[in-house]
């Protein structure tokens, strides 16, 4: 099965609504015509995950660009009594395309169990959006050699009772933990070893939604490292972290992607 390739950014707590204005008409400006015209056409998908309070300038910038936008996390909750929690409606009401949910960050800050984030990716399913559900190992269980067993039981848990067509949707993104904002990032092959694991596993459930699912490679890509990976037979593009806060290395890292760029490597 063809997957269609997919980088994302996210862009963490940072940006202030100067700031993402030059970051976006940046990234704009910045894009090849044929990873733009790629984008326009759905051969390729890409887009940024923001701070919540710059989702409408991201919707405003954005609209007509072919880009996505999204939110970097959602409330496991549709509404209510929840202070500071913004559910997967209000996410929509932004138009935005997709939501991470399990970023290693929000699982160590808030202390964020598979079982919620099972239950965010559940909203963000009934709301038709598009889950980004993140997982990956902190550098002891690599050494320890048990990296993938951990990794299997998180992808396990996330996506435990969820139907082909719901499968399917999701994408799934590895961040290896010890990689995140580091500088160190797997080499392609161990990227893809994991990448393949993950798809394994996914196959348990359903073989032609593993085949569907697209799998993101994370932790400190960059442009010099980026058609390495995506050369990789599983591996359907990244979620980039600080690389997307530069627009030239940011659309760099997107071009990487487009289809039939590896052959000019």
């Amino acid at each position: 099965m063809q997957r269609v390739p997919l980088v994302l950014g996210n862009w963490k707590m940072n940006g202030s609504a100067q700031a993402n204005e030059a970051l976006l008409q940046g990234l704009l400006e910045s894009l090849s015509p044929e990873a733009d015209a790629a984008l326009k056409q759905g051969e390729l998908q890409a887009g940024v995950a923001v701070p919540a309070p710059y989702l409408f300038q991201a919707a405003t910038r954005l609209r007509t660009s072919g880009l996505f936008w999204g939110a970097q996390d959602c409330s496991d909750e549709a509404s209510g009594a929840f202070t500071g929690e913004i559910s997967a409606s209000m996410i929509k009401d932004f138009e935005c395309q997709f939501a991470l949910v399990g970023h290693s960050e929000r699982r160590e800050r808030a202390a964020e169990t598979n079982s919620l984030v099972s239950r965010k990716l559940g909203q963000l399913l009934s709301q038709g959006l598009m889950p980004v559900v993140c997982v990956g190992e902190p550098l002891a269980e690599r050494e320890q050699g048990s990296a993938e067993a951990f990794v299997v039981e998180q992808v396990r848990a996330a996506t435990k009772g969820l139907n082909d067509q719901q499968l399917a949707s999701l994408v799934i993104a590895y961040e290896p933990i010890w990689a995140i904002g580091t500088g160190m990032s797997a080499s392609s092959d161990d990227a893809q070893s994991m990448h393949a694991t993950i798809r394994q596993e996914l196959a348990q459930q359903s073989q032609s939604a593993a085949q569907a699912v697209r799998i993101l490679y994370g932790g400190s890509v960059k442009a010099a490292t980026a058609a390495s990976l995506f050369a990789q037979p599983d591996i359907d593009g990244a979620l980039v972290g600080g690389a997307s806060l530069d627009a030239t290395e940011f659309a760099s890292i997107v071009q990487s992607a487009c289809p039939g760029a590896q052959s000019l490597h």
